[in-house]
């Protein structure tokens, strides 16, 4: 019997793209055939960066792995995998707080659009790592430089001083 081809998108905000978000990348598309890096637009979250700029940061970033792209998108996320033909969403797991809310979020999805969600679990050294730690973190000048890539932590501090949001002072 023949393998099924099989799509899976990877949806987030990434404001900004961690290297834990990188390593679920990276191990997912170990997993699936194709992997969409779905970026989206949240209607409740103050982004630092815009959602073409997130999706630029992103394709530079994953431009050399065969079988990933990268797209926005404004839409519900399983409104979208329809859209994509998704077999399923890519969800990566930190934390046990993580598992409680992607449960239920993978089970309404699973209810709603018949879609079902694969987990994998962070790498034990990004399981602390979120974007909103990050942003808080450099806007109060802490270097996260060991937990974004070197081009996202050049322009997160660009775009903090242009802003006005870094605190430099310590």
């Amino acid at each position: 019997m023949a393998r099924k081809y099989v799509r899976a998108i990877f949806p987030g905000s990434f404001d900004p793209i961690t290297n834990g978000h990188l390593d679920v990348i990276q191990r997912g598309i170990n997993l699936f055939d194709e992997l969409i890096v779905a970026v989206g637009r949240s209607p409740i979250k103050n982004p630092l960066f815009t959602p073409d700029e997130r999706v630029e940061m992103i394709r530079e970033l994953v431009k050399d792995i065969p079988g990933v792209t990268v797209e926005g998108f404004e839409c519900l996320t399983v409104e979208y995998a329809a859209q994509k033909k998704a077999d399923v969403i890519l969800r990566g797991l930190r934390s046990l707080t993580d598992v409680q809310y992607e449960f239920q979020l993978a089970m309404t999805n699973r209810a709603v659009a018949g879609i079902e969600t694969i987990f994998v679990m962070t790498s034990a050294q990004y399981g602390f790592t979120t974007s909103t730690m990050i942003r808080e973190v450099a806007a109060l000048g802490g270097d996260v430089s060991n937990l974004i890539p070197k081009n996202v932590y050049e322009r997160l501090r660009r775009r903090l001083k242009e802003t006005g949001r870094l605190n430099e002072s310590k």
